[in-house]
């Protein structure tokens, strides 16, 4: 049950913050500013607002599922089979469960190819990029997968570590619907702190992923190349963290939120 509420929150997650997260995308591969991304998604026009969705709905229905149904089902293995303290044993299945997602990353790296608008006349849907992707071979199907595993493992383990000390801050419920609530702002808070704090990563992974065929560039080489882009300052690096936080609230409520609900109804 734990697979199938987490497959079901992210498909509601996804449904509802998806434009929000192309204006991010535009942002964090051409540091605009949020109003010239918006305009650009303007100038592409409705029938474009939800191009590219698919590998998206795909990936993240499956890697929610896998985080929350593998988190659950590493910490009952390592908790049966080892005698280290729980913090331990929970912090090791989070970080398990997050490498496992990182198998999904041909299905991250085509969303990032079908967002960017200079690849519009190349791909036309999810196929069509999978196809194009196959004759550069198996590889450049993870470009891009070192900033994955440097995300996934440390965010888990930190969300799945600070979920419930959170919870137990926020005033006490006492009926479904404040239930509810407390779950949603936990998620909320969770997401927004999570990913201020891995933004820069995202960043460079979605430089790397915008590219295809040529040389692997490192995590590092990527990093300094757009440092030295943006001036070499701080508050560039994280030109739309600001939106990413918003969405991060909105998006983490309604992930933690629906998985909390469902799972009680199951």
């Amino acid at each position: 049950k734990h697979y199938l509420c987490g497959y079901c929150a992210a498909f509601t997650n996804i449904a509802v913050t998806f434009p929000i997260q192309k204006v991010l995308f535009r942002q964090q591969l051409y540091g605009l500013k949020t109003k010239d991304a918006v305009h650009q998604l303007q100038k592409d026009g409705i029938r474009n607002l939800y191009r590219g969705i698919l590998p998206p709905l795909m990936q993240k229905t499956t890697t929610l599922a896998l985080m929350f149904g593998l988190y659950e089902d590493f910490s009952s293995l390592l908790h049966s089979h080892t005698s280290a303290p729980e913090l331990l044993t929970r912090s090791m299945a989070a970080v398990l469960a997050g490498t496992t997602e990182a198998v999904l990353t041909p299905f991250e790296r085509v969303q990032t190819l079908l967002q960017d608008y200079k690849h519009h006349d190349k791909f036309t849907n999810t196929y069509q990029a999978f196809k194009v992707l196959k004759v550069y071979g198996m590889r450049e199907y993870y470009r891009g997968l070192v900033p994955i595993l440097l995300r996934n493992g440390p965010s888990n383990a930190l969300f799945f570590g600070l979920r419930g000390p959170i919870k137990q801050c926020l005033p006490e419920a006492t009926s479904y619907s404040t239930h509810l609530v407390n779950d949603f702002i936990c998620g909320g808070l969770l997401g927004a702190m999570l990913g201020f704090l891995f933004f820069p990563v995202n960043v460079v992974k979605t430089r790397m992923q915008a590219q295809i065929g040529g040389e692997f560039q490192s995590f590092s080489k990527v990093f300094v190349k757009i440092w030295l882009e943006r001036d070499r300052k701080l508050i560039h690096l994280f030109r739309g963290a600001h939106l990413n936080y918003h969405r991060s609230v909105l998006s983490w409520g309604i992930i933690n939120a629906t998985y909390e609900f469902l799972l009680k109804l199951l």
